[in-house]
């Protein structure tokens, strides 16, 4: 079967595929069904969502045109990363303080319903706490005090500074000059964690239909209709979570967003004794640079080593060879370290930085563009998006509202343009301003 954007619907060469949980193959729709709520994409942002709801009563059936988890969510970093793309400064500075306190409210939520979930329907995903971001100049340093001064402002008291002594103790790195812990972060196995939210969502009576790329849906229609090769459903509430890999299924939605990749790869297992000496308390860290290395330990004792962008989503000719030479910037030690696993994904970019959410005609919703930010802000949006539907519009009227703004130059120009900016904040980053 063709699967236009997931070749043949299976998961990439990734780390996190080769060490899945057991995953059964759900079937693929075919005929014509009836449901209340029927949501397309069974990514972070469709499972929470889908979850939520089904725990609140309601009939939901759940669509993905590949496997569970198939994009951004089985292959990002693993990492439990607070807040969103844009700082609570740009997000007060744009919209204003009551926006941004509305938004602080929010972003060590999704941090939370992941635990929750896990706790609950007892997710086998390795998952640990602690996320330390690193610093590589002084000015990193100050915009780091920074961040955590203005958390604290908000009420948040989560992250803590470290200087050269107390970095070294938790990233044994020459080349951090020190870095911030956020004792809220973590990390996790991301596809083990959409596997496990997935079995939970049956395990309330939610349908799943994988292998099912949408080819069309009426958002028009007193009752929105989905439409794929072999079947269609028809629902009083449509939620589309296609995010990065939506395509053109929903022109309106197209260009909200552009799809960027990201790479990663996963070492062969280090042993304890290299892994700790690495990593000593088991955090997960990324740089503060705007082209960012991060990087984490697996539970067999891997490096997991993520970083680059290629606006537009298209997948670098050599992973291993883009990504090796920062790691060993970070861990010079690793020269003669065999590469078992390299893979690339997509996100999804908006061009303010900020995640949107909104509604098409009265009965079709949809949350995307977490801009990098995924892990966290789609398990809060599925939140959000299931209290709409079940009638409290308050938060969701609030992000909805937020004024959102095409890329320079629509489609065409989008890649560039945005090609262009990276280079202006390499260079900074390069320059140390």
């Amino acid at each position: 079967m063709s699967h236009p954007y997931a070749g043949n619907g299976e998961h990439t060469t990734s780390y996190y595929a080769a060490s899945a949980n057991p995953a059964p193959l759900r079937p693929s729709l075919s005929g014509i069904h009836e449901t209340d709520i029927c949501v397309v994409g069974a990514g972070y942002s469709g499972l929470s969502t889908a979850l939520h709801l089904v725990e609140k009563g309601y009939t939901v059936t759940l669509i993905e045109g590949a496997r569970i988890g198939w994009g951004a969510s089985g292959r990002n970093g693993g990492q439990i990363v607070n807040g969103l793309n844009a700082g609570l400064d740009t997000i007060e500075r744009r919209y204003g303080h009551d926006t941004a306190t509305f938004v602080a409210g929010l972003v060590l939520e999704g941090g939370h319903i992941i635990r929750e979930r896990v706790k609950t329907y007892n997710i086998q995903c390795d998952l640990k706490e602690g996320n330390v971001f690193a610093a590589l100049t002084p000015k990193h340093m100050k915009d780091l005090e920074a961040k955590r001064d203005l958390w604290a402002r908000f009420g948040m008291t989560n992250m803590d500074m470290l200087d050269a002594e107390k970095m070294r103790g938790q990233v044994n790195s020459p080349l951090y000059v020190g870095g911030m812990i956020d004792h809220l972060g973590g990390h996790m196995h991301p596809l083990n964690l959409a596997l496990g939210e997935a079995d939970a969502f049956e395990s309330l009576g939610g349908t799943i239909f994988e292998m099912s790329p949408v080819l069309s849906v009426d958002t028009e229609a007193a009752r929105p209709v989905v439409k794929t090769a072999q079947g269609e459903i028809n629902a009083r509430v449509l939620v589309l979570c296609g995010n990065a890999y939506l395509g053109n299924v929903v022109p309106t939605l197209t260009s909200r967003v552009m799809p960027v990749s990201t790479q990663m790869m996963a070492t062969e297992p280090l042993g304890p004794r290299l892994a700790r000496e690495l990593i000593p308390n088991d955090v997960c860290v990324e740089d503060v640079r705007y082209i960012l290395d991060y990087f984490r330990l697996s539970a067999d004792n891997r490096l997991l080593f993520g970083g680059g962008t290629v606006y537009g989503g298209a997948d670098p000719k050599d992973i291993k060879a883009k990504l090796w030479k920062n790691m060993i910037k970070v861990y010079p030690q690793l020269g003669n370290v065999k590469i078992d696993h390299a893979w690339s994904g997509n996100f999804a970019l908006s061009f303010s930085r900020v995640p949107q959410m909104g509604r098409i005609g009265a009965n079709t919703y949809f949350a995307h563009g977490y801009s990098g930010h995924g892990v966290t802000g789609s398990h809060t949006f599925g939140r959000i998006l299931s209290e709409a539907i079940n009638g409290d519009l308050t938060r969701f009227d609030t992000f909805a509202a937020l004024p959102w703004y095409p890329f320079p130059g629509g489609r065409t120009l989008r890649v560039p343009y945005s090609v262009i900016g990276s280079w202006w904040y390499e260079l900074r980053d390069r320059l140390g301003v």
